[in-house]
């Protein structure tokens, strides 16, 4: 009799695991996709702005990691790249260059940094003089990024350079995100030398040399590769509906679908989940305990963004810009969308919404208009007018890895050891951005599929 998956979770990380199930479990097996929401593709989602194609959702992905541009290329999609990808810093009200030669924007050249003007004299000089600055390498705790970089490099550096690209990345601060899970070369680099210039330096020396584009996308939209790879999964989808209880069965898995009035039981020999933390943590109540407290400690930070469509309007050169906190203004980037991808029209996105800063997401739809339309002049230096905008809100989307993350993680799946039919995949484990929620969600799809396969063959030697 043929085996039953079931992935909870439609996001790209439930449907690379349903398509590595087909891999690796027996011929026959049936995969059911559960979503709570009426589509699939959760954080990838095309949509459109004056009758032009945008994204609503992640706007692009790394090609320097394999994960996405094979499964692309599996279903038959080919990729497009950004026409331009140098970026600004936006530093006491002026746009300035983003220095070349950082890591996650820890200085490795103090020349390279003082050419663009983003740090002060000042800043400059305690870059140059920290790696004969008597320190000890990090220890091996795990440490918020700000941690380790305040004391050694000072406060400029931290907010007007790191904190900016990982609130670009994670919509977090340097202060409160995990060294090992955001900058892990710094962090072995730095457990090796007192100096984190150094550090910083030894890890980008180590990197691969890669050449070619950093960013890709598939023509017509990420939602094209949501639909193709969906396909190529060959799973049924029960959309719209919620998947209220987990539980052990003589046989597998039962879930418990739908509404408390008219629930509905789905029997499964192998379950995947693919949902966030808090809900991943309320289904593992029953099942695991310890894992499910490991699990429901992991907050989120919720975004934002506005989509402008705007009439000619001379930009400033590049894909886009970031803003620190520091310069007190709504919007923490801004992507010039048309510019950045070679397209017709003028359209621009800003993103908005850091962690903790949940009350900027409060406002309206049109407060919101106001405030990133205001913002973008002040930044042009010349007044906005939108003929078309769109508010897109995502909230609890981007994980926010506190120190400890990676142990936090190891000891939910050592709980999870002895269901060797039940796996955890996405963001909230394995990192943002979607080659990591596909490498995440097809070693999931690839566990359970490998289990039930070595489950009927040791039924049919019997």
């Amino acid at each position: 009799m043929a085996g039953h998956v079931v992935v909870v979770g439609g996001g790209v990380t439930g449907l690379a695991a349903a398509l590595a199930v087909r891999a690796g479990a027996p011929p026959g097996t049936r995969v059911t996709v559960v979503e709570q929401s009426p589509r699939i593709g959760g954080k990838l989602h095309t949509g459109e702005i004056a009758g032009l194609t945008t994204e609503l959702g992640a706007e692009t992905f790394l090609v320097r990691t394999p994960e996405v541009v094979e499964l692309a290329r599996s279903v038959g999609l080919e990729l497009v790249h950004p026409a331009v990808a140098s970026a600004s810093l936006l530093v006491d009200g002026a746009l300035r260059p983003l220095p070349a030669g950082t890591l996650l924007g820890v200085p490795t050249d103090p020349d390279a940094v003082e050419a663009t003007g983003v740090l002060p004299p000042e800043a400059i000089a305690r870059l140059r003089a920290e790696p004969d600055d008597p320190g000890v390498p990090l220890g091996e705790d795990d440490i918020a990024v700000g941690a380790l970089l305040r004391p050694r490099l000072g406060d400029a550096v931290v907010d007007r350079l790191v904190d900016p690209l990982l609130g670009g990345v994670y919509a977090g601060r340097a202060d409160a995100l995990s060294l090992d899970v955001t900058v892990p070369a710094l962090a072995a680099a730095a457990r090796r030398t007192f100096s984190v210039v150094r550090a910083a330096q030894a890890a980008r020396a180590a990197a691969p040399v890669a050449s070619g584009p950093v960013f890709g996308s598939v023509p017509g939209g990420l939602s094209r590769l949501v639909d193709a790879v969906a396909a190529a999964g060959g799973a049924e989808f029960r959309l719209g509906v919620p998947v209220r209880e987990l539980r052990r069965s003589a046989t597998g898995w039962r879930l418990v679908l739908g509404s408390a009035r008219d629930p509905e039981v789905l029997d499964a020999d192998a379950v995947v989940l693919a949902v966030p933390a808090s809900p991943a943590a309320r289904l593992l109540g029953d099942v695991s305990p310890a894992a499910a407290a490991e699990v429901g400690v992991l907050d989120y930070a919720s975004v934002g963004l506005v989509t402008l469509a705007l009439p000619e309007t001379a930009l400033p050169a590049g894909s886009g810009l970031l803003v620190p906190a520091t310069e007190g203004l709504t919007v923490k980037a801004v992507t010039f969308l048309s510019q950045k991808w070679g397209t017709t029209g003028h359209v621009v996105r800003a993103s908005v919404g850091r962690y903790g800063e949940e009350a900027v997401l409060q406002r309206s739809d049109e407060e919101l208009v106001a405030a990133v339309t205001a913002d973008l002049a002040r930044i042009l230096g010349a007044p906005v007018h939108p003929v078309d905008a769109r508010v897109t809100r995502w909230g609890g989307a981007l994980p926010q890895y506190a120190p400890g993350h990676l142990g936090r993680v190891r000891r939910a799946r050592a709980a999870l050891g002895e269901h060797r039919t039940l796996a955890l995949a996405g963001a909230a484990y394995d990192g943002v951005g979607i080659p990591a929620c596909v490498r995440s969600g097809t070693a999931a799809g690839t566990r359970v599929g490998q289990a039930l396969r070595a489950g009927a063959e040791s039924a049919h030697g019997r």
